[in-house]
């Protein structure tokens, strides 16, 4: 369902790039600006991961890190990936007390995938697990591709925009169309934007499901993004903050001001998101759910009060 989703999404940004480029510019101003997009997405399409990774200062995880969390983190992703038929992928680690993860990388045999030392404090094995499944979801359904060939078409888009801003729209007759092109100018970006982010919300739904299959456990990452969700509010992400552009690639949105499961997030709301992931688990025959409070006042080794230190002490 969310893969049809996300093919009619991209057919109707597709659809739209063509409409206002044809009222802009013509055939030749759709190659331009489409042209110079599609340069600039590449070289973020082969770079992205060491931008991003550099951005938080991800540290690849030593075989022999002497921290017990640290290594099984390490082992499970691993795993897991080998079991999916993965390439396996680099694993880091951030050093940020908001618990949160990602993945990256241009395809399954250049993938990286990372954690905060707050997810790895918060969360118990089975729940990184799930997180970390989830990760390698986004990597099996090469969802790093469809995003960049969403951000170039968006990116075409608010060119053909600022095109419209010092030339104009024309009418079907070819004559200068200015209500056109003050629309096209407001409107064009504004729509765009709002596609690129239901397509993000998609592919999030969409690495729950493959994600609850590789981990083989829904309620685990049902109940690692309520972790999640309660402990993010609570702590601020400095680097994300700097660098809003990225919250997408987070399990959880990782920005202070978000909003619920509307137009303009990047992510679902979670409590649908669990919701999905409890109807897996009832297909999967598994047990009925803890308490909510019990889960999220638990800690990776049992009470959250027994909770000393995080990974690095």
């Amino acid at each position: 369902m969310n893969q049809t989703k996300t093919f009619i999404l991209l057919a109707a940004m597709t659809a739209l790039f063509g409409a206002v480029g044809y009222m802009v510019g013509g055939t030749g101003g759709m190659i331009v600006a489409l042209a110079v997009a599609a340069a600039m997405n590449l070289f973020a399409y082969w770079n992205a991961d060491k931008m991003v990774l550099r951005h938080f200062r991800a540290q690849e995880v030593d075989p022999r890190h002497p921290d017990p969390r640290v290594h099984a983190y390490l082992e499970d992703t691993l795993n897991m990936a080998r079991d999916a038929g993965l390439p396996p992928p680099k694993v880091y680690i951030i050093d940020n007390p908001q618990p949160n993860a990602f993945a990256t990388g241009r395809n399954p045999d250049n993938a990286a995938v990372a954690a905060t030392t707050g997810l790895l404090s918060l969360l118990s094995r089975d729940e990184i697990r799930g997180v970390m499944a989830h990760e390698l979801a986004h990597v099996k359904n090469r969802d790093t591709l469809t995003m960049t060939v969403t951000a170039t078409i968006a990116g075409a888009i608010g060119m053909l925009a600022n095109f419209a801003m010092f030339f104009g729209a024309r009418d079907s007759e070819g004559r200068p169309n200015l209500i056109g092109g003050l629309l096209i100018m407001i409107l064009a970006p504004l729509a765009a934007s709002l596609v690129q982010m239901a397509i993000s919300r998609a592919r999030e739904y969409e690495a729950d499901r493959i994600g609850a299959e590789i981990g083989g456990d829904p309620e685990a990452l049902a109940r690692a993004l309520q972790k999640i969700e309660a402990y993010a509010k609570q702590r601020l992400n400095v680097d994300a903050e700097r660098n809003p552009a990225m919250a997408h690639l987070f399990i959880i949105n990782p920005l202070a001001g978000r909003g619920a499961d509307n137009l303009f997030s990047t992510h679902p709301a979670t409590q649908n998101r669990i919701s999905q992931l409890m109807d897996l688990a009832r297909r999967f025959g598994r047990p009925a759910p803890r308490p909510a409070q019990a889960a999220v006042n638990d800690g990776p080794w049992g009470p959250r009060d027994n909770v000393r230190g995080g990974p690095w002490g």
